[in-house]
């Protein structure tokens, strides 16, 4: 059992890595029509969103893919901390795209199943084995106090 465990934690931490690469190349692409009016796969710009929110909507993203890829491979111990405040941002920039711009009927859905993905992932970042021994320990435990009997 702990060998199949650690498996899935294996691909857990790639299926990570691969989300970041897309979001990455996303984002990229993202800017790449924004600035060019190119669109080389598919539109990416949306319309409701105000030039503004859009900007916000590109550094996030490519940010949040470029955090996590450069942690990962420079082993970055404040790591799953970056990723945290990206989380937090995206999750902000996404309740006001969801309550105030958006209206497609699934965007209600959408948000809470982003905002629960946000939430695995950082409970993996931070309470993993796989990824204590990745970045090193920067969570607090609470240290085994000494009784009487074992002292």
């Amino acid at each position: 059992m702990p060998d199949l465990l650690n498996r899935l934690s294996q691909g857990f931490e790639y299926l990570i890595v691969l989300i970041s690469t897309v979001m990455l190349g996303w984002g990229l692409l993202g800017f790449l029509e924004y600035f060019t009016g190119l669109a080389p796969l598919m539109p990416l710009q949306n319309a409701t969103f105000p030039i503004g929110m859009q900007t916000i909507h590109w550094i996030l993203i490519t940010a949040s893919g470029a955090t996590f890829l450069t942690g990962y491979f420079l082993r970055w111990r404040y790591t799953p901390v970056a990723m945290l405040v990206m989380f937090t941002a995206l999750a902000t920039l996404c309740s006001v795209q969801t309550f105030d711009m958006l209206e497609n009927p699934d965007r209600y859905r959408n948000f809470a199943q982003e905002c629960v993905y946000y939430i695995i992932i950082s409970a993996y970042l931070f309470r993993s084995q796989r990824m204590n021994d990745r970045f090193g320990q920067i969570t607090v435990r609470t240290a085994e106090r000494s009784t009487p009997m074992h002292a």
